[in-house]
């Protein structure tokens, strides 16, 4: 365990539940926090010591973990000045939710004038990843900083350095990008084959012995989207936020995104006509429902 033995945690839902766990199993004092009373309540019967206020779950705080679900709930609670005077010195501030760059550079230059140092440390690998400590966490921040929060991240996962603080979470949201492109395409190429008349376990094998091959064909497909579970425990519309995060950022620094947005246009069809509570994987069930009026 690092020096970072008392951690304040904010953010109790399906990710931060498990991570909470994970660090305080580990020897972590930890202290949580969420606005919902029921998620507190929830923590609590899984032995998780709660706070009903940031400044509680902040008091003498070496280090505060964020997992929240926008830039907007992390810049709220970064900006609750009586909590931030509560934490200890030279506090560090880890952001594992999937924020915007831009606006996490700005925290954390508002931050460091508070003597408050920040690492953006968004994950792969969803609710079972945070369960198992197999996430892969993708660093922001000075190699400092990063340093000083690899024992407690590496608590529950593989630790990659991305670069300065922020490019935790332009690579959080690029990757997202990718994963529900990949997951979009193969989507109709799974229709296309199955009307055609190849079974869809056949046609998973050949792609994932050929270079079709991708997280979607070898972990979605086989694991949620098959067996009819759309459990995957990653919101659709988290994915629809992040790849608008990802577009916006090429948008910034001048990338081609035509294909981006593009991807991102599609999803908000399906975000629109499913569920608000609708996993990612859902998207494939759509696509079978209403391909013909979406592909013309």
């Amino acid at each position: 365990m690092s020096e970072l033995g008392r951690v304040g945690f904010v953010g109790l839902g399906r990710m931060g539940t498990p991570l909470s766990l994970r660090l305080a199993s580990a020897g972590y004092e930890l202290v949580g926090y969420d606005l919902s009373s029921a998620a507190r309540e929830r923590a609590a019967g899984l032995g998780l010591v709660t706070a009903d206020n940031l400044l509680a779950v902040a008091d003498r705080a070496a280090c505060l973990v964020i997992m929240l679900p926008t830039s907007k709930e992390v810049t709220a609670v970064l900006s609750d000045q009586e909590m931030l005077s509560g934490l200890a010195p030279e506090a560090l501030v880890i952001d594992m939710s999937s924020s915007q760059p831009l606006c996490t550079r700005a925290l954390a230059e508002a931050l460091a004038e508070r003597g408050v140092r920040m690492v953006d440390a968004p994950v792969s690998g969803g609710v079972r990843g945070a369960e198992t400590g197999k996430l892969t966490i993708m660093a922001g921040g000075s190699q400092e900083d990063v340093a000083r929060a690899g024992p407690l991240l590496g608590t529950l996962g593989q630790v990659v350095h991305a670069g300065k603080v922020g490019c935790g979470h332009a690579a959080k949201a690029l990757n997202n990008l990718l994963s529900a492109t990949h997951l979009w395409a193969t989507g109709e190429a799974m229709l296309a084959g199955e009307r055609f008349g190849i079974e869809p376990e056949v046609l998973l094998s050949i792609f994932n012995s050929s270079s079709g091959r991708s997280g979607s064909t070898d972990n979605k497909w086989p694991n949620f989207i098959l067996p009819g579970t759309f459990n995957s425990g990653f919101g659709l519309r988290l994915m629809v936020k992040d790849m608008g995060i990802a577009v916006e950022l090429a948008d910034q620094v001048g990338a081609p995104r035509a294909l981006g947005a593009s991807a991102l246009s599609l999803w908000q069809r399906a975000a629109d006509d499913l569920s608000p509570d609708a996993d990612h994987t859902e998207v494939a069930r759509w696509l079978e429902t209403g391909a013909t009026a979406y592909g013309d």
